[in-house]
């Protein structure tokens, strides 16, 4: 199925969304995230930690819908998927700190100091959240 390109585009464009999991009871349970987008491959990639609901729902039930929307809330974007949680981070150089670290640098540049940083990944039990889009809709800019 063909997704629509600007639609895509807003992920892109807007940094901060709403990720939404399926509570134990089938109602929605919303956060408000910050994310990095690569357009090639329609992934999202979002930092969690691991004590919160929203990952425990995941790991439970790995639908899960992220919307963006525009400043003016006139246009926005829903893209559904299947979460992929990496391990939880359990040494300042393992694989999903890498992760974190590449993710930190995409969302926000470079970090002042990357030691304190990789450190506190660990002791937060943070953890990389991919969404690969497969589905979207919503109303396009435009």
């Amino acid at each position: 199925m063909a997704l629509d390109p600007s639609l895509l585009a807003m992920f892109g464009e807007i940094r901060g969304g709403t990720l939404i999991t399926l509570k134990r009871d089938g109602r929605p349970q919303s956060s408000v995230v910050t994310h990095a987008f690569d357009p090639a491959d329609r992934t999202l990639r979002i930092s969690l930690t691991d004590s919160r609901a929203k990952t425990r729902n995941m790991r439970r039930d790995p639908r899960v819908s992220y919307q963006v929307t525009s400043s003016d809330l006139w246009t926005y974007a829903v893209g559904e998927g299947i979460a992929q949680l990496t391990p939880v981070a359990a040494d300042p150089h393992d694989a999903t700190v890498d992760d974190l670290v590449t993710l930190y640098r995409d969302v926000a540049g470079e970090h002042p100091d990357w030691d304190e940083y990789r450190a506190a990944m660990v002791a937060d039990g943070r953890l990389v959240l991919r969404i690969t889009l497969d589905h979207v809709y919503g109303r396009a800019p435009s």
